[in-house]
């Protein structure tokens, strides 16, 4: 197995990566690292499975490395990739590129770039066993089947890695997808922002549905606290789901005509608990620190006369020091009767965590009857 690991990031949280590796992962030893990529040694005879769980919030994705490849001519780039990956399994290229800024610094939005989407039609012309020339590549099956570069990858296929650390600098690797985020291409979903969205509220939360996968289906009840102008309602909505809006701003007029939707325009502590009867889905993203987030949906989801299934809560973090807080803060939500608790940084979150919670009921095996 590969002695070393890389990791990609957003801009700014690598400091909080390092800090998570270095309380879960204390064999491993910090290497190299550029804004948004780091590299780790990998302690000796790791056993690391090529689908093994790093268990981080801040890192987007992460791949076992094999080196690194230099120059200005893609093709012959592209083959040294090939030999330097060698006889692996692979059935998918992901070819990414490194955040160039922080998200929503002069517009930028991490994401698959057109040169990322040349380079990965590049390895797939390139690729041995698409040529047919190469006979230690036989257990390379792409070219076998169309290769779409933003396709999500099917659980258990094996994933050749390009990282596109500067223009003429790429590092290859490779993973087996498993978890939602490994299966998407450097972690990150092609999303576009749909023309009629009042705001990239919909793509956070659009993001946060597919990485969450929680269970919430159409007819849903389902309360936004910190709803204006209505982006993340959108979402909501467009999914067939009746949404409750709590915000003592105004909402975008598209959101307030929809007839599955209500504004309720006053702070989450106005609303009587009465209201929350019907609603089984809570989100919140509010514009404050993470304890007056939780303290706000802690005092509606531990009331006598609710009872919300689930969470998605947005928790801001004005401060980087705030990230190594986040163990505690997923305690706290665990605390509340919610037994399945995930964070991620998501693509397209600046200095922010998503936290997902689900309240799943424990089944009691029944004695098998002979």
């Amino acid at each position: 197995m590969p002695d070393f690991l890389f990791i990609t990031c957003q801009i700014g949280a690598e400091r909080a990566v390092k800090e998570e590796l270095t309380q879960r992962w204390k064999d491993f030893r910090f290497a190299y690292s550029r804004p948004g990529f780091l590299t780790f040694k990998l302690p000796e005879n790791h056993r690391l499975a090529d689908d093994f769980d790093l268990h981080s919030i801040f890192a987007r994705a992460y791949a076992f490395s094999l080196g690194k490849i230099q120059g200005k001519d893609q093709a012959e780039m592209a083959r040294e990739a090939w030999e330097l990956f060698g006889h692996r399994h692979a059935e998918r290229i992901h070819v990414w590129p490194r955040d160039a800024a922080e998200p929503g610094e002069h517009g930028y939005q991490p994401g698959i770039t057109p040169q990322a989407i040349e380079i990965h039609a590049r390895l797939l012309e390139e690729c041995p066993r698409a040529k047919g020339d190469s006979p230690i590549f036989v257990d390379t099956k792409i070219g076998t089947v169309p290769a779409d570069p933003l396709e999500q990858a099917r659980r258990g296929e094996h994933i050749f890695d390009c990282v596109l650390v500067e223009p003429d600098q790429w590092w290859i690797g490779f993973h087996r997808a498993d978890r939602i985020a490994s299966r998407w291409p450097g972690g990150m979903l092609a999303l576009e922002l749909p023309a009629n969205a009042v705001s990239r509220a919909w793509l956070k939360m659009e993001e946060a549905l597919r990485w969450s996968q929680l269970p919430i289906p159409m007819g849903a009840h389902v309360a936004e606290i910190g709803s204006a102008p209505g982006g993340a309602s959108q979402a909501f909505l467009a999914r067939g789901m009746i949404v409750t809006g709590i915000d003592p701003a105004e909402m975008h007029p598209d959101v307030l005509n929809n007839p599955h939707f209500t504004h309720l325009r006053c702070r989450s502590t106005q609303v009587r608990r009465r209201e929350f009867r019907k609603i089984r889905w809570l989100t919140a993203d509010m514009n404050v620190a993470p304890n007056y987030t939780l303290d706000a949906v802690e005092a509606i989801v531990t009331h006598p006369q609710v009872s919300i299934r689930g969470l998605i809560l947005t928790l801001k973090l004005p401060d980087w020091g705030l990230a190594s807080q986040m163990p505690g803060y997923i305690e706290r939500v665990k605390s509340w009767g919610y037994n399945i608790v995930q964070a991620r940084q998501l693509q397209h979150n600046r200095h922010e965590i998503c936290v997902a919670a689900l309240r799943k009921p424990f089944r009691r095996k029944l004695p098998q009857v002979t």
